[in-house]
């Protein structure tokens, strides 16, 4: 089994005490089945505006991507059957791809498989999106996790770029909605987490792909998953975001995947965006220094 280091607790560095253990989110792709329950479960409890029923042209996915009135996105991915790792084909439901769907698919001919995965907010150990904000309207919770607070965000938009993933950004409408021009993005249902509640997306997942509790017992229950998939003969089951010691220091909300990544649009070496920032600023200096010390030379020898 993969043993990694003890996570950080980044709402103690924040300068919080007493705090519970830190909480998050485990989905589980190998058992989405793509019902886009925790959609409407996510946009039910918190307000959030419908954004769209239109097809995109985008498989049976009519969200396209996360966003300010996104919170959960659950992709839909047609791959074409592929050998794996293992050196067989993955033993996942195939479903033939013929031009004839009246007779049956030779077995020379390809299939595809579907590939389904609920996407969120990291809320990533090393938070960019924090780093930048210039309000202080982004903020750490006493349970690790990221939120945004609506009444202090000035819509700067700062957060938007920083962010690794993509996630957070800034509510365009529908007309008449709440936070509009204000920075959104998954809270992982704080307002509930305070009263012990379950967040309402992994409430209402049927299949139990989305799995919240403490962070540290979820990782060692995704391990022990990728184990069981494994043996089962589905060798490319890995974790993605599990791992303290990434770009990122690991993330509150990670995922079991069956494929790399960027299959699933995620970078597959993520690191905090503000990472070279302080080496920047140095750099800066330094060349300041030198710049003001080189006109203050220069004054001197053309003095008389």
């Amino acid at each position: 089994m993969q043993r990694w280091s003890s996570a950080p607790d980044p709402a103690t560095d924040t300068g919080w005490r007493d705090t519970p253990a830190r909480k998050g989110f485990f989905t589980d792709s190998s058992i989405c089945i793509g019902c886009k329950a925790c959609e409407v479960a996510c946009k039910e409890w918190n307000g959030i505006p419908e954004d769209g029923l239109e097809m995109l042209g985008m498989s049976y996915d009519n969200t396209g991507a996360l966003g300010a009135s996104t919170w959960r996105h659950v992709a839909f991915i047609e791959q074409p059957r592929r050998p794996t790792g293992g050196g067989g084909f993955t033993p996942l439901p195939m479903v033939a791809a013929t031009s004839d769907q009246n007779s049956p698919a030779s077995a020379a001919e390809t299939g595809i498989r579907w590939l389904m995965s609920s996407d969120v907010c990291k809320h990533c150990t090393h938070a960019a999106c924090l780093d930048v904000c210039p309000t202080g309207s982004l903020m750490r919770t006493e349970f690790g996790t990221v939120v945004v607070q609506d009444d202090i965000c000035n819509g700067c938009g700062y957060c938007i770029p920083a962010c690794p993933f993509g996630v957070i950004d800034r509510r365009d409408g529908p007309a008449g909605a709440r936070n509009v021009g204000i920075a959104q993005k998954c809270t992982l249902c704080y307002d509930r987490l305070g009263e012990g509640m379950t967040p309402a997306c992994a409430q209402a997942c049927p299949t139990k792909s989305i799995l919240y509790g403490d962070l540290e017992e979820l990782r060692i229950t995704a391990q022990h998953r990728v184990e069981e998939l494994h043996t089962a003969g589905v060798a490319d089951a890995r974790l993605y975001l599990a791992d303290p010691n990434d770009g990122i220091g690991g993330a509150g909300a990670f995922f079991l995947l069956l494929d790399d990544p960027e299959v699933y649009g995620l970078p597959p070496d993520p690191v905090v965006t503000t990472r070279d920032l302080p080496a920047m600023w140095r750099t800066a200096a330094i060349a300041g220094a030198i710049l003001l010390a080189g006109a203050a030379a220069a004054f001197v020898r053309a003095r008389p």
